[in-house]
């Protein structure tokens, strides 16, 4: 079993601050992961990524499949040795990215038939090729094939999904052959409770080192995401990690931390910082507005990057403006340092036993372009 280790629960919420150990480092906990799909993150290199509390990296199985295929990984010793990253790895199992490609795939019992993107070529992912891949490409933590549905879908269809992710599970869980790569396993059943506390009752039984919940963020309202997930964490071990996949923007994992979620991912950070959209502790910045032309102050006075610390929010103005890629790097930095800083301060939040007051304080300075209902997870 992956080592997992409760080091604090806060009294005034059900956050709790925690510590897993990988073969390459232990994640503290609650952490967010940066997501780098195709074993890069635009624009930054490990030393950035080191640089801005980056703990864990996430690499995408089904874009790491088709290219550079997993041979090259076989041949190089994996994915950590391929892209130069020494910290743990996360690899998801190509199950979201088979959800997206709705007119190129057919999905049966034996797997997700699709059609490449690079070539044109089809191919076949089962849950043990997901496996067998993700065992290449040597990640610290692997996920489970899924099948993730549009949070919206009909309560028959979104159980059978279900019910095909569970039997998915198991076939996983016995392709494994190396007890060192951890396992974890995906709750689904979009925003229905009953499927929910279905699937997670499964899936408890078998011996998976940690938990996620998918299928949020794919259709539903943020109070609903927000209710499933307060939901499905209380029926998750309090002994084993919980993985909230996809979630989300800065209010999205307060409120998750709130509810005893541990790990999270999300492209936003990188997503938006090319879009020309920082988040700050007074909330997002769009650094493209004409009224930042001559902003001569910070774009963040509470954060320590160097997009923060070195520059204005009128230079940034001005890379953008011209199409600079420095531009896009600098605030690349700056979101992934507001939030791993995010994770940080709520970690000391915890340990002092104010996690409730860390997450409203915050939530009221940036929630005027998140529009959550401030709910963070009442003890």
């Amino acid at each position: 079993m992956l080592p997992f280790q409760v080091l604090a629960r806060d009294a005034t919420s059900r956050a709790r601050r925690s510590r897993v150990e990988t073969r390459h480092g232990a994640i503290e906990t609650p952490a967010f992961m940066t997501v780098g799909t195709r074993a890069t993150v635009t624009g930054l290199d490990p030393s950035d990524l080191e640089r801005v509390g980056t703990q864990v990296v996430l690499g995408n199985t089904y874009h790491l499949m088709l290219r550079p295929g997993p041979e090259a990984f076989e041949r190089v010793g994996g994915l950590h040795a391929f892209m130069g990253w020494s910290g743990p790895i996360l690899t998801d199992s190509g199950g979201f990215q088979i959800f997206s490609l709705a007119s190129d795939r057919t999905i049966s019992e034996r797997g997700a038939r699709f059609k490449s993107y690079t070539d044109g070529r089809m191919h076949m992912l089962t849950p043990e090729r997901s496996i067998q891949i993700q065992s290449a490409l040597g990640s610290d933590i692997m996920m489970v094939l899924d099948v993730c549905l549009d949070s919206r879908s009909d309560e028959a269809t979104m159980r059978d999904a279900m019910e095909r992710t569970h039997r998915w599970a198991l076939r996983s869980l016995a392709a494994r052959e190396d007890d060192g790569q951890a396992l974890f396993a995906i709750v689904q059943g979009g925003v229905v409770p009953e499927l929910r506390r279905a699937s997670a009752g499964f899936l408890v039984e078998h011996t998976f080192d940690g938990f996620a919940i998918g299928g949020l963020a794919v259709g539903e309202e943020r109070a609903r995401r927000e209710d499933v997930t307060h939901f499905a964490a209380e029926l998750l071990p309090a002994e084993r990690p919980r993985y909230l996949m996809g979630v989300g923007t800065p209010v999205d994992l307060l409120v998750a931390v709130g509810a005893g979620i541990d790990m999270f991912d999300c492209m936003l950070p990188t997503h938006l910082a090319w879009q020309g959209t920082a988040f700050t502790s007074t909330g997002r910045v769009r650094v493209k507005r004409a009224a930042l032309a001559d902003a001569d102050v910070p774009l963040d006075a509470d954060c320590p990057c160097v997009a923060c610390t070195r520059f204005t929010r009128a230079y940034l103005h001005h890379l953008f403006a011209c199409k600079e890629p420095l531009g896009y790097r600098l605030l690349s930095l700056h979101n992934l340092t507001h939030y791993n800083q995010l994770m940080a301060r709520a970690r000391e939040a915890i340990e002092a036993g104010r996690y409730a007051a860390f997450a409203a304080e915050w939530i009221d300075r940036i929630d005027r372009h998140e529009h959550s209902d401030k709910r963070i997870g009442a003890a």
